[in-house]
């Protein structure tokens, strides 16, 4: 199921009993019925939550269930902060970067940039990792390269596909990321070559 199902399912799960009710509080003969509900509902458990209020956090707060899980942990390598500060870098490339896109024959060239220096450093290096990560996958060819205020990320191959899918899209290819979550909490740097 995916997170967005999975959501709109949690959300209507949660939704719809409170719908319910206020619709039987405008009803005088569901009165009684309402009132048996409730008192019926009070001995029920309620449903578990699942969201961790913030998609930083919640991802943080999944690692640090794998890592307190598993009783081989080096809890002297693990680096919380490390993946708090890749999770930053994410959401900067995410939400706080321009992105131009201008096609080249086989596929499109990306201008990522801003003009806070933080946001650049998170779209160099989150650019560059991109890009050794997963040059050749799905029969792609990625080239990046720094320029001014940011980074170029040039991608050719099945052009149709990495046009629709655009920077961000292409981001998100290989399921790499969990791995690569706790990879940098366990103390491994996959950044490096």
């Amino acid at each position: 199921m995916t997170r967005l199902a999975l959501s709109l399912a949690l959300t209507m799960t949660i939704a719809l009993p409170g719908i319910a009710s206020a619709q039987h509080a405008h009803d005088p003969a569901a009165h009684g019925s309402a009132r048996h509900e409730a008192r019926a509902g009070a001995s029920a458990t309620p449903p578990a939550l699942a969201q961790g209020g913030q998609a930083a956090f919640a991802a943080i707060q999944e690692v640090v269930a794998v890592l307190m899980a598993d009783p081989g942990t080096d809890w002297s390598r693990v680096d919380i902060e490390g993946l708090r500060r890749h999770l930053i870098d994410m959401d900067n490339v995410t939400l706080r970067s321009q992105v131009e896109a201008e096609t080249v024959e086989g596929g499109a060239r990306f201008r990522i940039t801003s003009s806070d220096p933080d946001v650049i450093a998170s779209i160099r290096g989150m650019v560059a990792a991109h890009v050794a990560t997963m040059d050749g996958v799905e029969g792609w060819t990625m080239r990046a390269e720094e320029i001014p205020d940011g980074a170029a990320m040039t991608v050719t191959g099945d052009a149709s596909r990495i046009r629709g899918l655009s920077f961000i899209g292409l981001m998100t290819v290989g399921m790499h990321h969990q791995e690569h979550h706790l990879a940098l909490a366990s103390g491994a740097d996959p950044h490096r070559h």
